[in-house]
């Protein structure tokens, strides 16, 4: 969930992609709306006049800034409308504070999708990172008429335990780097991002303990074009995954980052927004 300086990336734009001049005014242009869907407060932004809608989803304990930084204020918004939102239970989407049932990921899928359609949105893309694309892959499945074209990357169908055992080494908070941490204890404080974070361990343990599966089946009933994207190196995720989810899903692709770890939208933001922008307009 670490975030880029902005200025480091700047100096490695390509003005096709990404204007200077349209960055400039973007940044001053950018505010955050709330809205009710059925009682529970979204926090959101909405930015850009293109034709094509997509929808950012924070992994967890993510938010609109702390996850998609990059993409909010660099992608082309003459071509694209750029939703991003914090999810149920996170940053300004509370209270209530974030409640990791079993099913959260299918919730997380729901409410997504009556957001957007509270928001008069129809038909859009899905740009899901880590438990969003978990979430983006469910979301996709049960609502296939609505869903144009799915970006993931970070995200499995299914835990293992040796992921189990990953997520188990950095349970603890004061290992985190100052900056991973900082923006998420200011919006939660310390106790309470290390509360939420070792509800979300025990969770997907319990997950893991049931058999691992979190939404293998839902893969076969995906239409729309998917992209999935892999940081060669992710910690987070294990290196079965992406091919599993391209095997599983019909018209699916891959594209792989050789050094890439968890948070390769971050690292490589000019690589990544350049390939997902052409994926979506092509």
């Amino acid at each position: 969930m670490m975030v880029l300086p902005v200025r480091a990336i700047h100096l490695r734009l390509h003005n096709r992609y990404f204007p200077i001049k349209n960055l400039i005014r973007n940044i001053s242009t950018e505010k955050e709306q709330k809205i009710d869907v059925n009682g529970q407060i979204i926090n959101y932004i909405k930015v850009g006049n293109g034709e094509k809608k997509i929808l950012c989803f924070p992994g967890a304990l993510g938010t609109i800034w702390s996850d998609f930084k990059p993409q909010i204020e660099l992608l082309d918004r003459e071509k694209l409308t750029i939703v991003a939102w914090d999810p149920p239970g996170y940053g300004h989407s509370r209270p209530p504070n974030r409640n990791f049932k079993l099913d959260f990921y299918k919730n997380d899928a729901e409410v997504a999708f009556k957001f957007m359609k509270k928001l008069d949105i129809n038909k859009f893309s899905l740009l899901g990172w880590s438990d969003g694309g978990i979430s983006s892959l469910i979301l996709s499945s049960k609502h296939p008429e609505h869903i144009e074209k799915l970006v993931i990357w970070g995200a499995n169908s299914y835990v293992l335990l040796e992921e189990v055992r990953s997520y188990e080494k950095i349970r603890d908070i004061s290992k985190w780097s100052e900056r991973m941490k900082a923006p998420l204890i200011k919006l939660y404080t310390e106790r309470g991002l290390q509360d939420m974070w070792n509800s979300w361990c025990d969770t997907l343990k319990v997950i893991q303990r049931n058999g691992g599966d979190i939404c293998k089946d839902d893969l076969r009933n995906i239409k729309c074009p998917t992209f999935i994207l892999h940081g060669d190196k992710d910690p987070m995720v294990a290196a079965e995954h992406p091919e599993y989810l391209k095997s599983h899903i019909n018209n699916a692709k891959l594209y792989r980052f050789p050094e890439g770890k968890h948070n390769i939208h971050l690292k490589y933001a000019q690589e990544f927004n350049k390939i997902v922008t052409d994926f979506l307009l092509n």
